[in-house]
């Protein structure tokens, strides 16, 4: 068992939710949906963690919004937790990023594409705080012991693993339900991501299409396999959203979605 801010992390000890937009726009959005997110909390009794991403190294074209960079982005993250009291989670792409961005945050998470990066691994092992692993596209779920066991050499055992889809043809993910308790059984806690899962990589030519409808029935599916927590971007305006718009949630399902999957989550372990 760890802890992520003041939120109990461990397998089948109740549902937790990493939520907020998929980059940093501005401070005054993610105040925004940082504070619905705070509401929400209260009201579902799930905890949240507030996500944001200072860069999107990732994006589909050159011309894709990235993001405000580490120096302001972290200023902002530092700032959201000031005002709301949420634990923070951000993404890095660089071994050299990991202990600046410790330095604010509560939880590293490592890109899916980046899943294999030693380096990028044992960097935020080595902060001793938790770190999330996003399991890559290309990645069995039984291959992500060795991304686990990367983090573990450098004696922080607090990982994470999120399952967001796996490569099917061109332009598509599906979701192998099954991969939620094959990772379980590397004694991590399981996140799953709804709104990535959603996502048609590419589909748009410059841009990733998606099926953003899909995303609560992907969640509800993943909680009755077994995931110990969600991973869903949220928006005010998902249709003017920076990256990901196609898959982003409005941050009005959430309240809804996350009664839904209370209730799921509760019923299985019963």
């Amino acid at each position: 068992m760890f802890k992520i801010g003041n939120i109990k992390i461990e397998p089948d000890s109740g549902l937790f939710v990493i939520a907020g937009p998929c980059v940093i726009e501005t401070e005054e959005i993610c105040l925004n949906i940082a504070s619905q997110l705070v509401q929400i909390s209260k009201k579902t009794g799930v905890p949240i963690i507030f996500k944001a991403s200072f860069d999107k190294a990732n994006r589909s074209s050159i011309d894709s919004f990235r993001g405000p960079g580490l120096k302001k982005g972290l200023e902002i993250l530092a700032n959201v937790k000031k005002q709301t009291s949420l634990p923070l989670l951000t993404d890095i792409h660089t071994p050299e990023q990991a202990a600046t961005a410790a330095e604010v945050v509560d939880c590293l998470q490592i890109p899916a594409f980046l899943c294999r990066q030693t380096d990028l691994l044992t960097a935020c092992g080595k902060t001793g705080k938790p770190v999330n692993v996003k399991k890559g596209q290309f990645m069995s779920p039984e291959e992500m012991k060795n991304a686990v066991e990367k983090i573990r050499s450098t004696g922080n055992e607090k990982v994470l693993l999120t399952e967001r889809g796996t490569f099917f043809g061109y332009n598509r993910l599906v979701n192998d339900m099954t991969s939620i308790p094959a990772m379980k059984k590397l004694g991590c806690p399981v996140i799953f991501d709804a709104t990535h899962s959603a996502q048609q990589p590419g589909g748009l030519g410059n841009a990733t299409a998606g099926a953003r409808d899909m995303a609560p029935v992907l969640a509800r599916a993943a909680v009755a396999a077994g995931a110990d927590g969600l991973f869903i971007e949220v928006h005010t305006d998902p249709k003017t959203a920076k990256s990901d718009a196609t898959t982003i949630l409005p941050i009005e399902w959430v309240e809804n979605l996350l009664n839904n999957c209370q209730k799921i989550y509760k019923t299985i372990r019963n």
